[in-house]
């Protein structure tokens, strides 16, 4: 374990004007996603629909700062040969690896799930390192339902996540905690924040019990919002009020760096609460984003499995790249919004 490398990796990872593309979509779930735009999902236009996003330069160089990996992709290469760890290194991006294996049902807690994935990660990480990596995603995922969550489902996750870290800082891997509550059901922005500052103390404390390095960590968190089918949503200053008081209250000023999930929230929802939260002079540490639909439904779309629309898809891939990053300085509005599209 280098703490100094940790640290540095950590900070580089939340330099403002920057975000973590998130580009780890199980197998699965990329599938779902070209379901949408009509493009069968093979080896290939995985590879293809990545690389384009990865040589995207201005968006790289300018405002992506890690892009999380799949384990099928960081051992792809390009269609020249090149590996896709080494254009997003040369892009001056940093790669990183998700490496839980899926949430599953939690044993006696109906409605909860746990993420499974410790078995054999020590191995994992090694592997992963040399293949590159140099940051690392685990998420949980806690659910919001009459009766749940419940202290076990918060407690089991919370300590999968300490115990993961642990193993990432081990290998001098930075750990990207997530613990995220879910924004699917009508629950209000009360008992989201309820909920999310519960799970984020037990999360602190487990991280505490592990010996957790905090300043070699990103915490990834979701956004104090409003259900989706609530009826009465809250609107963006309120959002960004709730949530920054919530991580005021849970998350030490030791750790470098913030990166907000989008959570199902549209681009541009996305967009605008990270922008009114950085618009706060008094945040201990940076706000950034590690949004995975929010930067690539644009591109998905304008792209359509079709090589003649790669340079429209990256067009759209930059755009929001740089309004992710704007956001980041508490720079982004509307109008800035619609002059670069």
């Amino acid at each position: 374990m280098n703490r100094d490398e940790l640290a540095r990796t950590a900070q580089e990872i939340a330099t403002k004007g920057k975000g973590i593309l998130a580009a780890d979509e199980s197998t699965g779930t990329i599938k779902k996603r070209f379901d949408a735009i009509g493009v069968e999902s093979t080896e290939t236009t995985r590879r293809d629909y990545r690389e384009f996003l990865f040589r995207t330069s201005d968006a790289m160089r300018n405002n992506i700062s890690g892009v999380i990996l799949y384990d099928e992709t960081i051992r792809q290469k390009a269609a020249d040969g090149t590996p896709l760890v080494k254009l997003i290194e040369e892009a001056g991006s940093i790669p990183g690896i998700k490496v839980d294996l899926g949430a599953k049902p939690l044993a006696l807690c109906p409605g909860e799930t746990i993420t499974e994935g410790l078995d054999g990660l020590r191995q994992r990480l090694v592997e992963y390192r040399g293949l590159g990596a140099r940051f690392a995603k685990w998420r949980a995922v806690i659910n919001i339902a009459p009766g749940i969550p419940t202290y076990t489902g918060i407690s089991a996750n919370a300590h999968a996540l300490a115990r993961y870290a642990a193993l990432c800082q081990e290998e001098t891997i930075v750990p990207i905690v997530e613990p995220e509550v879910l924004m699917d059901g009508d629950h209000d922005i009360d008992t989201c924040a309820r909920v999310t500052e519960w799970v984020l103390r037990e999360v602190f404390y487990a991280l505490f019990i592990q010996r957790i390095d905090l300043e070699g960590m990103i915490l990834k968190p979701n956004m104090i919002v409003s259900g989706k089918k609530c009826p009465t949503q809250a609107g963006v200053e309120e959002v960004a009020e709730r949530t920054i008081k919530c991580l005021k209250e849970c998350a030490p000023a030791a750790v470098p760096g913030i990166a907000f999930l989008s959570g199902g929230q549209s681009d541009e929802e996305a967009t605008a609460h990270l922008n009114a939260m950085n618009k706060h002079t008094d945040l201990p540490w940076p706000l950034t984003f590690s949004y995975g639909r929010a930067l690539q439904a644009a591109p998905q779309k304008a792209w359509s499995g079709n090589p003649a629309n790669v340079p429209a898809a990256q067009h759209a891939f930059a755009h929001r790249a740089r309004m992710n990053g704007l956001a980041t300085r508490g720079e982004w509005n509307s109008d800035v919004e619609k002059q670069a599209a």
